[in-house]
C-alpha cells in the first residue's frame, strides 16, 4: 500500500478516477445521497488529496483545504473515507492522522476544523476534536460542527 499527498494538478487520470469514484460510491451510493461532489475544492491550489492506494485502486481518502475554503479563517479536511473493502483495519484513523499532519505543516499553529457526521462525533472525540455546534443537517444528513484546537 502507498500513500499520496498530491495538489489537483499532481493527480494522474488514473488516481483521479479511483479518487472521485471512492467517493462518489462512499458519498453517494451507500449513503443514498444524491448531491454536488464535484464542488471545485479539489481545483484549489492549496487543496491537499491524500490517498491511500492498493495497487492502482485508491482504498482511502481525505482532503485538505485552506482557510476559507470551507471554513472562514481556518483550514478544514473533508470527504474522509475509506473503501467497503479496507474498512475495520483501522484505516481511518490512520488517515485523519495522516490529514491532520499535512494540514498542521501547511498551518501550523491554527485549529482544523471538520464537518462531521454525527455517527462518528466518538471517532472524532477520539482523535482530539472537539464538539463546536448543534446538529445540523447536510444534504440530508446530520452533521456537527468540530474542532481540533492546536494544543
Amino acid at each position: 500500500m502507498q500513500w499520496q499527498v498530491l495538489t489537483f494538478d499532481e493527480l494522474d487520470t488514473y488516481t483521479l478516477y479511483s479518487m472521485l469514484q471512492l467517493r462518489v460510491d462512499v458519498f453517494v451510493v451507500e449513503q443514498n445521497c444524491p448531491y454536488p461532489e464535484l464542488d471545485d475544492k479539489d481545483l484549489h491550489p492549496q487543496t491537499r488529496h491524500i490517498i491511500l492506494k492498493k495497487g492502482e485502486k485508491v482504498i482511502a481518502y481525505s482532503r485538505v483545504l485552506a482557510p476559507g475554503v470551507s471554513f472562514e479563517g481556518y483550514p478544514g479536511i473533508g470527504r474522509v473515507c475509506v473503501s467497503q473493502t479496507a474498512r475495520r483495519l483501522g484505516l481511518g484513523q490512520v488517515l485523519v492522522e495522516r490529514t491532520l499532519e499535512v494540514a498542521a505543516a501547511l498551518w501550523p499553529d491554527t485549529d482544523i476544523h471538520i464537518s462531521a457526521q454525527c455517527y462518528l462525533q466518538q471517532f472524532y472525540q477520539d482523535l482530539g476534536f472537539k464538539a463546536a455546534s448543534e446538529p445540523y443537517l447536510e444534504d440530508d444528513i446530520p452533521h456537527l460542527k468540530m474542532i481540533k484546537p492546536v494544543n
